[in-house]
């Protein structure tokens, strides 16, 4: 059966993901395909959810930014996760207004509420804008204990804590976030790569550094990830890439 391959292509920030994967050409009488059982739908679910809040978090936030977690105490303590999460968009609603007062950017954030494996107990997670004192945003939620990290970035993003955001949803809903996220720029292009090439990408992944920064002029190689399909003969690779940094302006010394 012809293909040719297509690359789907995420630039999120200062990251970039591309999916490559075969398009058949159309055949008629082509068996129907089999749906995949509930346990690898699942995990289907799980890693698509993982890719798409890495690929937001990657375009909206940098290391100006944190993650906040906020817990309840005793006297605090909602009586269902339906009320958690009202307290919760009221924090950040408070937030907003604050940095409206001050003259801050308005708030941009990516929020879960899960509830603890050891003590059963709700809370949340937000990853959102920095420039607020942490002492600041801990008396303006004011029902408990509360931690501020500064988000910490790799040449994979911040796919840690993506992958930990949405290991455990409450209420139906992965996650919730601002209306003034900017989604990742996407983009496609088919037939760009010879199959040879795709077949060394196959079958030898990150030893191809130097084509495929070549191919995405501008990155670095983070990770090439390839899948082969044996039911039909397409290869599936997932590149991760980074800007490179901006080559240093060297300064010559004047004559004296």
């Amino acid at each position: 059966m012809r293909c040719l391959y297509r690359e789907k292509i995420h630039k999120c920030g200062e990251f970039l993901e591309v999916d490559i994967f075969p398009v058949f050409e159309y055949q008629r009488g082509r068996s129907k395909k089999r749906k995949p059982t509930t346990e690898t739908q699942q995990r289907l679910n799980q890693r698509n959810a993982e890719r798409k809040i890495t690929r937001l978090l990657n375009t909206n936030f940098t290391k100006r930014d944190i993650r906040f977690d906020l817990t309840y105490s005793d006297e605090n303590y909602p009586e269902t996760p339906e009320n958690a999460q009202r307290q919760m968009q009221n924090f950040l609603r408070r937030v907003k207004r604050y940095r409206a007062k001050h003259n801050l950017p308005e708030l941009k954030y990516v929020a879960v509420t899960e509830v603890g494996k050891e003590n059963g107990r709700l809370h949340h997670h937000i990853v959102m804008s920095g420039g607020v004192d942490i002492n600041t945003l801990a008396e303006i939620w004011g029902k408990g204990y509360t931690t501020a990290k500064p988000l910490q970035f790799d040449e994979f993003g911040i796919t840690g804590i993506a992958v930990y955001l949405v290991k455990s949803p409450i209420l139906g809903k992965r996650w919730s976030a601002s209306r003034n996220l900017e989604q990742p720029k996407t983009s496609e292009r088919d037939g760009r790569i010879p199959q040879y090439k795709i077949r060394e990408f196959g079958n030898s992944g990150n030893d191809n550094r130097a084509e495929l920064e070549r191919l995405y002029e501008g990155y670095a190689l983070a990770d090439c990830k390839p899948y082969y399909n044996e039911i039909n003969g397409g290869y599936y690779i997932t590149v991760r890439m980074y800007k490179k940094p901006a080559p240093k302006r060297s300064r010559k010394r004047g004559k004296l």
